[in-house]
């Protein structure tokens, strides 16, 4: 069943009753309905109840027999997990869907939203980059999203690992939209569990899959173009050649937005899509001022914080306990704080396990790239004991993993990088 978007330039009205919106999401929910099959069934029958009852000899005439809707028990099931999960519908015509998604030609019907509504009404910055961010990456992934969020940005990204999850925890407190690749209440990954709820309650959680739907690969490039879609530009931080990020990147220019990206070191793969999109026309990105600049002046409230030292890209306090840091840095620093020895005893405890060890050369070795770092700002950015990470990074030098410069600076081996 695929055909033309619907041909009149008006979305559907929107349904008015209960009775209305199980039936739009029966006829989005049945098999072989997408997006531009919703659209088309119900320009053609003006009603979601008419388009059910053509559905089955519509599937007739395609060759499909035996073709059955969408039983109404799980439309049922799909609204008590809703109300279970304190989840609204939002329905394409309403005066509460997204209205920057209304311009796109495969605006989703019907999305479910937790959180603060009224962050839909106020304009929007996406923030998106590697899953395996660097320390740096994860930095600037910071630093923009506050600097941003305190300009009156809304900061969208997607719950990922990495810098959408520094963006989203930077931005908690002036306002921040996750978009998902599955249902509303399955939380992907489980990481992001604690940073999923902080944002449904001081932000805004957006889907349109199923109620209780695993996110599976094919999910993740249609949730992209709802990113972008909802946002005035969108900002990479760090991608690789092929990566998500890049796709989202391609979707903002397919909607008429503007892309802005982050360059990085020529030799660290995260940073190659980036400087590729740079390379073909996309705006340079060093500040947040960068971004604000490339979109032109837009009437926003008075900063929420105060950053009397202007923009920069380096957190203030410790990173352990900055809004920027990731769900996962935070645990660990609370379970190595609680496991770190005090000085009375510390002779006497036992030297970390083989798998202990492992992990924090792989951490370390994530967070470096061909741009030196500072030691000391990466055993902040560990929030690990500085007594742990000496040694760890010797190994790694003797190994030839990381090469130390002058300055106390640390950068991943260029023969490490290329490999």
């Amino acid at each position: 069943m695929t055909g033309d978007l619907f041909s009149s330039t008006h979305p559907p009205l929107p349904p008015t009753t209960e009775e209305d919106r199980h039936s739009w999401l029966r006829l989005l929910r049945s098999r072989r309905v997408g997006v531009t099959t919703f659209h088309r069934l119900m320009a053609e029958h003006g009603t979601a109840q008419n388009a059910l009852a053509a559905l089955p000899e519509v599937a007739r005439a395609a060759g499909i027999e035996g073709y059955e809707t969408c039983p109404p028990g799980v439309i049922d099931a799909e609204f008590k997990a809703a109300k279970a999960a304190g989840a609204r519908l939002l329905c394409l015509g309403s005066p509460d869907y997204p209205r920057a998604l209304t311009d796109l030609t495969d605006c989703p019907p019907l999305l479910w939203a937790k959180g603060d509504l009224s962050l839909l009404t106020r304009p929007a910055l996406a923030l998106v980059g590697a899953r395996n961010a660097s320390s740096l990456g994860t930095r600037m992934a910071r630093a923009l999203a506050r600097d941003l969020g305190a300009a009156g940005q809304v900061i969208v990204s997607g719950l990922a690992r990495g810098v959408d999850a520094a963006a989203h925890l930077a931005s908690l407190d002036t306002g921040t939209i996750a978009v998902m690749a599955g249902g509303i209440d399955r939380i992907y990954p489980t990481e992001n569990t604690h940073l999923a709820h902080d944002i449904a309650e001081r932000g805004l959680l957006l889907s349109e899959q199923p109620m209780g739907m695993h996110p599976q690969a094919r999910h993740f490039p249609r949730r992209n173009r709802l990113i972008s879609g909802l946002a005035r530009a969108v900002v990479v931080v760090e991608a690789a050649a092929r990566s998500g990020s890049l796709i989202t990147a391609r979707d903002a220019l397919d909607q008429g937005r503007e892309v802005l990206a982050v360059p990085g070191h020529p030799f660290d793969a995260r940073a190659s899509g980036c400087n590729m999109l740079i390379r073909d026309g996309a705006t340079l990105v060093r500040s947040a001022g960068d971004v604000l600049a490339a979109l032109g002046p837009v009437a926003r409230p008075e900063p929420t914080t105060p950053n009397p030292a202007g923009l920069d890209l380096v957190a203030r306090d410790d990173p352990a306990l900055a809004p920027g840091t990731s769900i996962a840095v935070v645990q660990a620093a609370g379970r190595r704080r609680k496991q770190a020895p005090s000085p009375a005893n510390a002779s006497n405890d036992a030297p970390p396990a083989p798998r202990d060890t492992a992990a924090l050369h792989r951490e370390i070795l994530s967070r470096l790239g061909p741009s030196p770092l500072a030691e000391d700002q990466l055993i902040r950015d560990l929030a690990a004991p500085a007594q742990e990470v000496a040694p760890a990074l010797v190994d790694l030098e003797l190994d030839g993993r990381v090469t130390r410069h002058p300055g106390g600076l640390l950068a991943l081996t260029v023969s490490d990088v290329r490999a």
